[in-house]
């Protein structure tokens, strides 16, 4: 969950043994596949249960995703203890789920509180440049800052069409994942390698050229598509525009000061190592990471006192996109736990042949493999402790990834931040654009129909990646 997570990738650099205290001690080869079906039995109710008990779900999503993580703790302290479970969950909680809602919803509420007055008219032209313009600033600003910030406009410059999923699908691949690739602002796993050692601008370098093939590719083929459902809109006659085009000006440009204290205060936390871990219910919380939560807040409670009502009323600002992200991934990262540790465990885990796949009959990695198998569990799992697994498979040497391995650190950084936009969970910010759409009277695809956009069109275009970079 590939855009979204920076906020937590220092905590994870403290976490890279599968827990803290008596859970930094619990062997993960103890651990079978059946510990993955509360994961896989939450993702399948984010599938399936919008789709057969529509009512249900939307009253009761955040009590399922509870009784999710409970089918998870519970029978984990039933086999190994109580005291195993419960620090399990707190490690999870504090130096993971904790910090990465304290970090996208400090984006949310900065990008909620600034508003573009006015509107453009939603031609292919536009569309394609407003996606383009996405896909540069997720780079610098995170996937969840730049979507926050343009996917009102986009879904504004739109409202008189009649076909508008597939630019708000196509914004989700762009903006809320493959333009989040040139530097570890942009994407979590990226700014755990930098917090690694792997240099600044290294994946700049590196980086630039797979994603200027897949950004050029799905912006051709994305004016291409809109070209032609904007021509049958013409046909069928286009609705009323509810929101005239009129120049456009920017409201709450103080909080563009604001985002750049937070990036200041990620930077910082990479940057700044005082040695220095405060005790927490038992969990050891680096001082760098509670700096950089507090400024988070303190950002947050300051673009809120600052900003005018009016402009959050105008740009439609409203907690239902957060909360919801935030009681979904209050499971996912709970159930998801025992995955990751049974990955971590490498060939000793229940995972080793999905291990063994990244290496060939000599021992030299498998970029492709690399770019696959990072990118098929970023799609479900969170991408920035996937990251980590596979940057430690490729032998955890910065200077040796950078160099000789180059190649393999950029297959798995590729893996963990493209393949992001394959589900809805890849990434937090697919969510949140999809909650925004929704509550603008957009009917977005299910979960399951989601897929079938992201492996119609993405599937393809990386296998065309794989057969040029990574072969």
């Amino acid at each position: 969950m590939k855009g979204i997570r920076i906020a937590h990738a220092a905590a994870l650099v403290a976490a890279i043994a599968p827990c803290a205290a008596a859970a930094a001690e619990f062997d993960a080869t103890r651990l079978g596949l059946g510990w993955a079906l509360p994961f896989v039995g939450i993702l399948l109710s984010i599938a399936l249960m919008p789709l057969v008990a529509l009512r249900v779900w939307h009253h009761h999503y955040g009590k399922i995703a509870f009784a999710w993580a409970l089918a998870c703790v519970v029978p984990l302290g039933l086999a190994f203890g109580a005291r195993t479970a419960i620090e399990l969950a707190l490690h999870t909680l504090l130096l993971e789920f904790l910090p990465f809602i304290v970090f996208i919803g400090t984006l949310y509420v900065i990008a909620g509180g600034i508003f573009l007055r006015g509107n453009l008219s939603g031609t292919p032209i536009i569309n394609t440049g407003i996606l383009a313009l996405g896909g540069v600033l997720a780079s610098f600003m995170g996937t969840t800052g730049a979507a926050m910030l343009l996917i009102r406009p986009l879904i504004r410059a739109n409202d008189d069409r009649r076909h508008n999923v597939h630019t708000i699908v196509f914004f989700i691949f762009i903006v809320a994942n493959v333009g989040g690739s040139l530097t570890p602002l942009g994407d979590p796993p990226l700014f755990l390698g930098f917090l690694k050692g792997v240099s600044f601008f290294w994946t700049m370098q590196h980086m630039f050229a797979p994603m200027l093939f897949v950004l050029a590719i799905l912006l051709a083929l994305y004016f291409a598509l809109d070209s032609a459902l904007y021509m049958r809109d013409i046909a069928q006659g286009l609705k009323r525009d509810p929101t005239p085009v009129s120049a456009l000006r920017i409201e709450g440009s103080v909080n563009f000061l604001l985002l750049a204290l937070v990036l200041g205060a990620v930077l910082m936390s990479g940057l700044w190592k005082p040695a220095v871990e405060i005790d927490v219910l038992g969990q050891k919380l680096p001082l760098e990471g509670l700096v950089r939560d507090a400024i988070f807040l303190a950002v947050a409670a300051v673009s809120l006192a600052i900003t005018p009502k009016a402009t959050r009323q105008s740009n439609e600002f409203g907690w239902a996109p957060i909360a919801e992200v935030a009681k979904l991934f209050f499971g996912i990262f709970i159930t998801m736990a025992p995955v990751l540790l049974m990955l971590r465990a490498g060939e000793s885990g229940a995972f080793a042949d999905l291990v063994r796949l990244v290496t060939d009959g000599e021992g030299r990695p498998v970029d492709a493999a690399y770019f696959w198998l990072t990118g098929a569990l970023s799609s479900f799992l969170d991408n920035a402790p996937t990251y980590l697994v596979f940057f430690n498979l490729a032998g955890g040497d910065p200077q040796a990834l950078m160099t000789t391995l180059a190649p393999t650190l950029t297959a798995i950084s590729a893996g963990a931040v493209f393949m992001g936009a394959n589900t809805y969970i890849g990434n937090a910010p697919n969510f949140m654009v999809k909650a925004i759409a929704e509550d603008s009277g957009i009917a977005m695809p299910s979960f399951f129909g989601y897929m079938l956009w992201s492996g119609a069109i993405l599937l393809p275009i990386f296998g065309l990646l794989t057969f040029i970079f990574f072969l």
